[in-house]
């Protein structure tokens, strides 16, 4: 794979880290994540926290309330969750806000951590030389750069001024400190025959990215946009693309919502991971904001285990869907909330009535299933954690 040409120019110790922190690692604490679910652990394989809900940008259809107060979690809690992610074997987290590269503390959390691999969600805007050399230094994180459409689209998609030029000089500056760059992309309508094209991945690989995520665009927060999500159809476009491009495209391409045999699954409902907020309330995941669990009350291994909140979303929604709840059902969500008497962490009163006036809209369970067509790809996600992690 031409990938490989990619991965030789990047920076040889940042490499070196990667492959052990987040590969070796990663696959150890996945072994040891399905050992813990047998015996009913609910401690997750990976955990996502989101460090601030600050952000220079006004997304469509984010759930992070960016126009209230700023609130930022206690370096603290970040290093109590990381340490029990330690204890269970877990060595890999996603760093998310708003904009994580708006939180103060945010290399003092990868350089005190230097037997972690972090991923690092940022719309690249603020990803300077200098970030990115000091990025290089730690060693231990990837860039995740959301891309999310062209010229034209980009700006109304990220409520901003020349993004996907700020978003392609970030790639670059990424790429020449030698960072194993990613790029994430949210298809929705508006940048959907950009996703599912040959020019876009080849583009990436073009410019030295190692890894392309895909997720499908699920409408929350206060402006949602339901016009822009994928329909049963695109949906089914985009799975046959992902596996078909797997086949002859020179880039990773990763996706969090299907196993190697096509079956949908969510991440959330698997165990496979969680989200914790700026405000430290553990959540099923970052869009849906509700929860029972708050660190400033106990140990996150104890948090974990005694919830009865994630514990019972789990068993009832693998009766439901193997698809995402709030895109299919996001009135259950509030029934389910209410009868847990769960907390609305979202800072947006009116979260739960906007719930159940949603829509229902397809998510990627309507696709037929579509089996990995490349050995690699079946193999490692059928027996590691390749492209089941993610917040999807």
């Amino acid at each position: 794979m031409s990938i490989l040409k990619n991965l030789i120019k990047t920076d040889k110790r940042c490499l070196r880290i990667f492959l052990m922190n987040m590969v070796v690692k990663g696959i150890l604490g996945f072994i040891r994540f399905r050992k813990r679910i047998k015996n009913g652990s609910m401690f997750p394989a990976f955990q996502f926290i989101s460090v601030t809900n600050n952000c220079n940008l006004h997304c469509q259809g984010c759930w992070v309330e960016v126009n209230g107060p700023k609130i930022n979690i206690e370096p603290e809690k970040i290093d109590a969750v990381i340490r029990a992610g330690k204890k269970y074997g877990s060595y890999f987290f996603g760093i998310l806000g708003g904009e994580p590269l708006l939180y103060d503390g945010l290399f003092d959390i990868f350089e005190k951590h230097p037997d972690c691999y972090f991923q690092l969600f940022t719309n690249g805007t603020l990803l300077t030389k200098s970030t990115a050399q000091r990025l290089r230094r730690a060693g231990n994180v990837t860039p995740l750069i959301s891309l999310e459409g062209d010229e034209y689209v980009a700006d109304i998609r990220r409520g901003g001024h020349r993004i996907y030029n700020r978003t392609v000089e970030a790639i670059e500056t990424s790429v020449s400190e030698g960072l194993i760059t990613g790029v994430a992309i949210s298809v929705c309508k508006s940048n959907f025959e950009m996703a599912v094209s040959d020019e876009f991945v080849n583009m990436l690989h073009d410019s030295g990215v190692i890894y392309l995520w895909y997720y499908i665009y699920r409408p929350s927060g206060s402006d949602p946009h339901y016009e822009l999500a994928l329909n049963t159809s695109e949906i089914t476009k985009l799975r046959n693309f992902i596996v078909d491009a797997r086949t002859r495209l020179p880039l990773i391409l990763i996706d969090s919502y299907w196993n190697e045999k096509g079956i949908p699954f969510c991440p959330a409902i698997a165990g496979l991971s969680h989200h914790i907020n700026p405000s430290g309330d553990i959540e099923p995941c970052p869009v849906i904001q509700l929860s029972c669990e708050n660190l400033q009350y106990g140990e996150p291994g104890s948090l974990y285990e005694n919830s009865l909140f994630l514990r019972e979303f789990k068993e009832q929604l693998r009766e439901k869907t193997n698809g995402c709840i709030l895109m299919e059902d996001p009135a259950w969500l509030v029934h389910f909330s209410e009868n847990h008497k769960a907390k609305n962490t979202s800072n947006r009163e009116n979260y739960l009535t906007s719930l159940l006036k949603a829509p229902s809209i397809p998510s990627h369970s309507s696709s037929p299933l579509i089996p990995e067509k490349k050995l690699l790809y079946r193999i490692a996600k059928k027996t590691a954690f390749f492209g089941l992690g993610a917040y999807g």
